[in-house]
């Protein structure tokens, strides 16, 4: 899920003037952003997420999805849950148009993200109106709502269409301030 932010290049690409040629491509620069952070993903699950579940499961048990369905529905949370923490990195990615340092705002979403991703501390324990809007942000969507799929603890119908619902707002934002970043930028010499 990359929870803990990064693994994209584009504040990079934005301070060394690299996404003028970026966004002047013909393809969209959010699309191939996701296409390199789904290969990243798949590439972090099959070495750093199978290995250690297997050798949990070997040497202290594991409660598996009890069918095939059950483990559809995990795969396809899991699937979304990648798609959300991908828009919400690429947010604050793409913010670096119109900030001069983006430091402050990984600081600030690597605390969000901790906080309401149900990473550290599961949100079913946040108490009254928090934990209700907790459950509801989309950083929920990202590690709560694949666990609780995975586990049994939730709908799968509602916990997929939360996850769409956050896939189809972030990608929708982003495809908004990547259009806006495509007129700020300016390139000279051509």
């Amino acid at each position: 899920m990359q929870v803990f932010g990064g693994g994209l290049e584009l504040g990079q690409r934005v301070r060394t003037g690299d996404i003028a040629l970026d966004l002047v491509r013909p393809a969209s620069l959010q699309m191939w952003s996701l296409a390199d952070d789904l290969g990243r993903a798949g590439y972090l699950i099959l070495l750093r997420s199978v290995p250690p579940t297997v050798a949990g499961a070997v040497l202290f048990g594991i409660r598996f999805p009890p069918d095939a369905a059950m483990w559809a529905w995990s795969l396809a949370s899991m699937l979304l849950g990648i798609v959300v923490s991908f828009g919400l990195r690429y947010l604050v990615a793409i913010a670096t148009c119109w900030i001069v340092d983006d430091r402050g705002l990984q600081s600030l979403s690597l605390v969000m993200t901790t906080f309401f991703s149900g990473m550290v501390l599961p949100l079913v324990l946040f108490p009254g109106l928090l934990g209700t809007l907790a459950q509801a942000l989309p950083w929920a969507a990202m590690v709560q709502v694949p666990a609780d799929v995975f586990l049994g603890k939730r709908d799968p119908l509602g916990a997929l269409a939360l996850q769409a619902a956050w896939v189809a707002v972030l990608l929708g934002l982003g495809a908004l301030l990547t259009r806006s970043a495509r007129r700020r930028v300016v390139i000279q010499g051509g």
